[in-house]
């Protein structure tokens, strides 16, 4: 089994409840005081949901499907738009890993890598449109 199929396998577990998105904002917004202000007045159930189909769309494209998707993502967070600091998306990939670690019962070492490498050309297409 490849590595997308490994990771797609593993946020279909972790996606299995809601609290995984709740955990991960919570790492998220942890990680920084400027992130945690930038989510102050934000309906974060909505927040979760647009989450949820984010970290798909980044799979999908691993697994060969267009990035259009992504490339809007990028272009409706960069320092035009939401303006999203480029250093932001290491602490977001950071509180991912950590939510996957804490919510896939088949979590291995080698499980974050393969997440690792299944997630950085859509966080380097995402973060190159700033």
């Amino acid at each position: 089994m490849n590595n997308t199929d490994l990771v797609f396998q593993s946020y279909g577990r972790c996606c299995r409840t809601e609290q995984f998105f709740v955990d991960f904002y919570d790492f998220f917004m942890a990680s920084s005081e400027a992130i945690r202000k930038r989510f102050a007045d934000t309906d974060m159930a909505a927040q979760r949901h647009l989450l949820r189909h984010g970290v798909m769309q980044i799979i999908l494209v691993a697994r060969g499907m267009s990035d259009r998707k992504l490339r809007d993502l990028g272009e409706s967070h960069n320092r035009k738009n939401y303006d999203i600091q480029p250093e932001w998306y290491d602490l977001w990939e950071e509180a991912l890993l950590k939510t996957v670690r804490m919510h896939d019962p088949e979590y291995s070492p080698e499980l974050r890598q393969a997440w690792k490498e299944v997630l950085k050309p859509g966080i380097d297409l995402i973060r190159g449109a700033y």
